[in-house]
């Protein structure tokens, strides 16, 4: 089984950045506050990603089952990726978007709980693209925020974090840490692999921060996903060797039970096709005996998430 932890839907790009509101160009172009770019490309008029071309991606691809996560740059889609739910249960499994620094955030919740749909809530707190941009106090480890580690924790809902660029200030290893010792049945999810590449490998402060955070993989209830894992690595172009080196160091840290495929599209296929991500997994993975490959392209997601 083939397990994508990584997807997004969309039917429009709505979000805010730090720099601004981010919106839809058209031809897979948007702009994110001042800056535009080619989120994805240029299928249609509308710059958007639907369920439907989701599942005719992983049809193509041959990937069973995907996760849908959300973020502040497409905006708060929880009703659109609650439909999704709704019509393919069988296929597709939901984190829902969730600002605890907004005023109504509470509300939010209460909403997000009262559909047994969603399997999860993620935080996306990178400074650029997220909410450690747009609330520049922003902190995991925030009293007010110990109601919610409390609650996911009691639902049973899982807990994916995006944490930035190493050494940033959304990159808050000890606040995750601190939340995973407390809430050993909350089962945590960080995203990108802690963002590895070539220039924190060289600065040996920031180094050692990635292995830190990375290390949270030891505890019994924290894991990550590696998506876009390519795209840290410039000047490499398929088959990006170095995305298999960093997954070989993540894996021989804390073992190919903590780690899990994820592809981040719609935005990856700008760097390859779905079917090629898909074969870029297999390999970079090579490494592994056969029934530890299954678990970090599969089988890990689906115990995690529940699908």
């Amino acid at each position: 089984m083939i397990v994508d932890a990584h997807a997004h839907i969309f039917s429009k790009v709505s979000g805010l950045v730090a720099t601004g509101p981010a919106r839809g160009l058209g031809y897979g172009r948007a702009a994110f506050g001042s800056q535009e770019v080619q989120l994805l490309p240029p299928f249609n008029r509308k710059t958007t990603y639907t369920a439907e071309m989701l599942l005719a991606h992983m049809d193509w691809a041959g990937v069973d089952k995907a996760v849908l996560l959300q973020g502040t740059a497409y905006g708060d889609c929880n009703r659109y990726v609650l439909v999704a739910l709704g019509r393919y249960p069988e296929r597709l499994v939901g984190a829902a978007f969730l600002d605890p620094w907004d005023a109504d955030w509470r509300n939010v919740f209460a909403m997000i709980c009262a559909s047994p749909a969603f399997r999860a809530v993620k935080l996306e707190c990178s400074e650029a693209t997220g909410l450690c941009g747009i609330h520049p106090e922003a902190r995991l480890d925030a009293p007010g925020l110990a109601w919610l580690w409390d609650e996911l924790e009691r639902r049973r809902l899982v807990l994916v974090l995006d944490l930035g660029v190493v050494g940033s200030r959304s990159y808050q290893t000890h606040a995750v840490r601190a939340i995973a010792n407390a809430h050993p049945d909350l089962r945590i999810v960080i995203a990108h692999l802690g963002q590895p590449n070539p220039a924190v490998e060289a600065d040996p402060k920031r180094w050692s921060l990635w292995q830190e955070q990375i290390d949270l993989g030891l505890l019994p209830n924290v894991w990550f996903d590696n998506a876009a894992l390519l795209t840290y690595l410039p000047g490499e172009d398929y088959p990006y060797p170095g995305a298999e080196r960093y997954m070989r160091l993540a894996i021989e840290r804390i073992g190919p039970a903590r780690v899990m495929w994820g592809s981040d599209q719609p935005g990856l296929l700008g760097h390859a096709t779905y079917p090629q991500l898909v074969r870029l997994a297999r390999l970079h993975t090579r490494f592994l005996p056969s029934h530890e490959q299954a678990m970090v392209l599969g089988e890990n997601a689906a115990q995690v998430f529940g699908c």
